[in-house]
């Protein structure tokens, strides 16, 4: 099988300018359908910051079981508005004035877009610049979904929120402000969505130890989550949404009787980390190829560029893998490079300079940055090319 689609991926990019990225089109059906089956019920929003091409956007929220896009900034969801897209959730809270004002353009070309908040000095300064536009911004409150286990802090340090009385008051607070409105409630438990049950950076004992806090996690964050909304509604709050999970935790958070929908975006391109998860399995979409130049010795050889790595704490798990042909390797002293990657093979493929090396990144959507250009490839062959959010000429961070 790998030598089929080796040589499948081969034929589609032969006479191309390498490096290039490409986008398997029968592999992004296939995550689609397992991220249907694993929503169950619940619609999915597709999490933009690791698609980063409005063609792949559009054509997920397309299928059946998916609606609206989870922005990471204010400034793309602006440019999605503009291309039509509607129904944005920002995830992320904004504070410059300019990119505020952008969203209140966006909403005022009549595009329903939330910001993210969980600070009264968040709200004071949206309300301000909205009322400035003689715009109503929908905000949604970020719950903290970290926990605490022996003293020791297991999620990550997003919002201050915590507690039901805190959610309480700073919708308070934005009932009191003119041009804002509270839409909706979120609490990512990125501890479960996003870490591995088996990160080849780690020891098993660590792994071990973090599969267990997962576990122990998951009951209190549901409480948490529902006590939050529990209080809103009590308390007269009409919540269009409560947006919940990520790719790794969907089979969790949908047990969450308050959440109303989930949010998926690693999982349609399934970057190499999320190989690394017990419950699912995602086939690999979307890669990039690298040109062999030169075979400095027998079993090595070295190709251009290359080095795309992922953010987060270094490690192993934040480099690119070979993927095929199957039996490449990094070299352990060299990785993958800025301009020279070599790559040790012992497979059946016969190898020769100008052939390519198929690379997976750890991440998802971070590949695009680096490329103008996502190559759909169907069968055999290059089918369309759709520009990234680069190809687009933009850069939201």
């Amino acid at each position: 099988m790998d030598t089929e689609r080796y040589d499948r991926y081969r034929s589609a990019v032969a006479g191309e300018s390498l490096p290039l990225a490409y986008l398997d089109r029968d592999a992004l059906d296939a995550n689609v359908e397992t991220t249907r089956q694993r929503a169950g019920d619940l619609p999915v929003r597709v999490a933009s910051k690791s698609i980063r091409c409005r063609a792949v956007l559009r054509y997920v929220l397309e299928q059946d079981g998916f609606r609206g896009i989870m922005c990471y900034t204010g400034h793309e969801a602006a440019h999605l508005a503009s291309a039509g897209f509607e129904d944005l959730l920002v995830a992320y809270p904004l504070w410059h004035a300019g990119e505020i004002e952008a969203v209140c353009d966006a909403i005022e070309g009549e595009t329903n877009v939330v910001l993210t908040i969980d600070s009264s000095d968040h709200v004071e300064r949206i309300a301000a610049i909205a009322a400035e536009h003689g715009v109503e911004v929908p905000l949604c409150l970020d719950v903290d979904m970290s926990t605490t286990h022996l003293g020791v802090h297991f999620g990550v340090r997003r919002s201050g929120v915590r507690t039901p009385p805190e959610a309480l008051a700073l919708a308070e607070t934005i009932a009191d402000s003119a041009g804002v409105a509270l839409a909706g409630v979120m609490g990512y438990e990125a501890q479960i969505a996003g870490l591995p049950d088996d990160d080849p950076s780690n020891n098993p004992v660590t792994n071990a130890v973090i599969r267990r806090l997962k576990r122990r996690s998951v009951p209190r964050l549901r409480d948490r989550r529902a006590s939050v909304v529990g209080t809103l509604e009590r308390a007269g709050y009409e919540l269009a949404f409560v947006n919940g999970g990520g790719t790794g935790s969907l089979e969790s958070t949908r047990r969450d009787d308050s959440v109303t929908e989930l949010t998926v975006g690693s999982g349609f391109y399934a970057p190499h980390s999320f190989d690394q998860y017990r419950e699912f399995q995602y086939e690999p979409a979307v890669g990039y190829a690298i040109e062999i130049v030169r075979r400095p010795a027998g079993d090595t050889y070295t190709c251009r560029g290359g080095g795309y790595v992922a953010s987060g704490p270094p490690g192993i798990g934040k480099t690119p893998t070979p993927h095929l042909p199957s039996g490449a390797s990094l070299r352990a002293t060299e990785g993958a490079g800025e301009v020279q990657t070599p790559v040790a093979y012992d497979g059946p493929a016969d190898l020769s300079p100008g052939d390519p090396v198929f690379f997976r990144h750890a991440k998802a959507g971070e590949l695009c940055a680096h490329f103008e250009q996502l190559c759909v490839v169907e069968d055999s062959e290059i089918a369309v090319r759709h520009p990234t959010y680069r190809g687009d000429g933009v850069c939201f961070l």
